[in-house]
């Protein structure tokens, strides 16, 4: 006798950031079934600037195709040619941006590296037509998820309960599916870590960027001062500047999540000794303090059928532009396991293996991207405020990220995948 078929594994994403969609995108495109909840009401276009590297486009091509095509067609690159290969330019932050001591570029990047950057808006609304709208359930914020057996059980707030196969927690740094995989094995690692510096940021129209930046405008500029920076790149196709300031905080973090109201004058206070050109950008900044997060260890992205993907798993800071191309990176490997999945029972196993591939990456760009920023801010005490060793350090500690070959980590991870497969029979 035939053994009886299998039904396929009723899976459920809990989050529709980049990272949520990006693997609902590759489960699409291999014609696996999914539903994704979102605790807004809509899709979030809220956010600004995200830079994507060479491994975030191979990323995309693997997901699908089509998703790189349409990424292509809203990138915004460096707008003049000396900068095309060129990630950043490092520059001082003081009165002068370090002209009066004859320095005058600092280029970051490679001869294979092409920038590109996207506003957070363009690149959901993207991924948003890759979506089927009747897979997504808007207005869903999980309370709790809880493996009872053989299924998991999702409680909504708003009094709903789903039961399904497997969840996959795509829900952002303090998403509840943390404290599912690690509340048990690692309590102490639930709770993402201060960075020890917190942000201002805004956008501004590029006419107004260059009205106060002049040529230093539509490039990716550095900025770099003791214990505070400024970041300055292109986006929404050269329309619009995204900037970030970064000030040094030793101090804990002690307003939980919450962004922090300052008056103008504490901000301008903050950044003491910057050139005025980059004060004035400070019109365009809410006058809030967001604090940054990351997740410095994590020892496991899963716990029997709930995984971890995206910022929930291994949030990091900004400094390596590299924390969105992780979570496609995590999509790509995910979506690719998933597919091989015939029934329930194979989903423990696919998540292992998306677990040995995927964490030590992960885990190592978390690492160096907040020794990054610890550079950028002259902290770090083997290099200090010598701009040759800045530059010198960042021209190669980001070739690792870049040239991963993503293809060789999916081969690793199906193999791994039907090793334990085996094993289970």
């Amino acid at each position: 006798m035939e053994s009886p078929q299998k039904k396929p594994p009723v899976i459920a994403i809990l989050g529709a950031g980049i990272g949520g969609l990006a693997l609902a995108i590759g489960l699409f495109k291999r014609n696996v079934q999914v539903t994704i909840y979102e605790a807004a009401d809509k899709f979030s276009m809220v956010g600004a600037g995200i830079g994507l590297g060479p491994n975030s486009l191979n990323a995309m091509d693997i997901i699908d195709p089509g998703f790189r095509e349409q990424y292509d067609k809203v990138k915004t690159p460096n707008e003049k040619p000396d900068f095309e290969h060129s990630v950043f330019d490092a520059l001082y932050a003081e009165e002068g941006f370090g002209e009066k001591r004859g320095w005058t570029r600092g280029l970051i990047g490679a001869p294979y590296f092409t920038r590109s950057s996207a506003h957070r808006r363009d690149l959901l609304e993207i991924m948003d037509n890759f979506i089927n709208k009747g897979n997504v359930r808007f207005g869903k914020r999980a309370q709790s998820v809880e493996q009872v057996g053989d299924k998991v059980l999702i409680k909504f707030r708003d009094g709903e309960t789903e039961a399904v196969d497997a969840v996959v927690g795509c829900d952002g740094v303090k998403g509840i599916t943390r404290r599912t995989v690690l509340g048990e094995i690692a309590p102490e690692e639930v709770q993402p870590t201060f960075c020890g510096m917190y942000i201002y940021r805004g956008i501004i129209p590029m006419d107004k960027a260059k009205g106060i930046l002049g040529t230093h405008a539509g490039d990716a500029k550095f900025f770099m001062a003791k214990g505070k920076a400024v970041a300055v790149y292109p986006i929404s196709q050269g329309r619009e500047e995204n900037f970030v300031f970064f000030v040094s905080d030793p101090n804990p973090w002690l307003y939980g999540d919450n962004t922090i109201p300052c008056a103008k004058e504490e901000m301008i206070e903050d950044l003491k000794g910057f050139d005025g050109r980059l004060i004035k950008l400070l019109d365009y900044a809410r006058p809030l303090k967001w604090p940054t997060w990351h997740h410095p260890r994590t020892s496991s992205f899963y716990n029997g059928r709930v995984c971890l993907l995206g910022d929930v798993a291994h949030a990091c800071s900004p400094h390596q532009a590299a924390g969105a191309g992780q979570g496609l990176e995590d999509a790509a490997v995910l979506s690719h396991l998933l597919s091989l999945v015939k029934s329930s029972d194979e989903i423990e196993a696919a998540f292992r293996a998306y677990d040995a591939v995927r964490r030590p990456r992960a885990q190592k760009v978390v690492i160096t991207s907040i020794e990054a920023g610890n550079i950028y801010i002259w902290q770090h005490p083997g290099i200090g405020d010598d701009m040759n060793k800045v530059v010198e350090n960042a021209n190669q500690r980001l070739h690792w990220i870049w040239q991963h070959d993503l293809r060789a980590d999916i081969e690793k991870a199906e193999q791994e995948f039907y090793r334990l497969v085996l094993e289970q029979q």
